[in-house]
């Protein structure tokens, strides 16, 4: 479903430039859910917002669906953080916000998001702001928009870092069950090692800063528990594979982070040798 070939990501900054991501190289496959994992400054989330098409590549090239990324593209949705929610809009105005740019009427809108939020438990919610709702409830009206606007990619920079635990899992699990619903693409940028382990089909480690480099990945479509299916929902937190693989992944970063540290350090120069952003 993504492709990264030679992606690279750099900045303007006094004096020249500041290369964030250097030489990404992967494949995403269609279906799955991909961890990016890495310290803060590794380039996660530049590179979430070029596969997104919203920040250009200095160099390389990103192609979804077999298509090169050149702007933002219809399928894909992005949730940030914060949730990137319009405080003036209604729930259902903001599920509605896609729908409502490609100028489908109202009724149009309403007969597509209306089960999407009664899904998500967000339908008695419809006519309140966002204000009004709890961080979990925010970052599930973020996921509303992106089914609304039929995704088939998704890409979710931290979503849940700012919850508290039980909310975080509670998320985790819907995460995995729409998933499974809607056959998305998933692409999940997080700092923890746990939440990697229990989503992730694949987990990718971006390692160094300024540039930070995409090294090693760990495939886990193999495992039993690799299908995003009810009983890995209920039971696989205490499970001996949920275990083994926090230590794997675990053992991965910290070898990918000793050897960024030894790397080169920033890309800083005063011309892109191909182009700039």
């Amino acid at each position: 479903m993504v492709e990264l070939e030679g992606a690279s990501v750099s900045y303007r900054i006094p004096g020249g430039w500041l290369t964030a991501l250097e030489g990404a190289r992967a494949s995403f496959p269609e279906a799955s859910l991909c961890a990016l994992v890495g310290p803060s400054g590794s380039g996660k989330s530049s590179l979430l917002q070029a596969i997104a098409g919203l920040l250009p590549l200095s160099k390389g090239q990103i192609r979804v669906g077999g298509e090169a990324v050149r702007g933002v593209r219809d399928r894909t949705a992005i949730i940030f953080q914060d949730s990137g929610l319009l405080p003036w809009k209604t729930v259902r105005d903001n599920a509605e916000l896609a729908l409502a740019l490609r100028g489908l009427t109202r009724r149009e809108r309403q007969r597509r998001v209306d089960p999407i939020l009664e899904e998500l438990g967000l339908l008695e919610w419809a006519s309140y702001f966002p204000a009004r709702l709890s961080g979990g409830m925010r970052q599930r009206l973020g996921v509303a928009r992106a089914l609304a606007q039929d995704a088939d990619l998704l890409l979710m920079d931290e979503p849940f870092s700012s919850l508290d635990a039980l909310t975080r899992e509670g998320l985790q699990d819907s995460l995995l069950g729409l998933r499974a619903r809607h056959k998305m693409t998933i692409v999940l940028v997080t700092h923890s090692i746990e939440e990697a382990s229990y989503l992730a089909d694949l987990a990718f480690v971006l390692a160094g800063k300024a540039p930070g480099h995409l090294g090693a990945s760990l495939d886990w479509r193999t495992t039993p528990s690799g299908a995003p299916d009810g009983d890995r929902a209920r039971n696989f937190r205490t499970s001996p594979e949920y275990f083994r693989r926090c230590a794997e992944l675990r053992l991965l970063f910290e070898a990918e982070v000793a050897r960024a540290a030894v790397g080169p350090g920033a890309d800083l120069g005063t011309e892109l040798p191909e182009g700039k952003p």
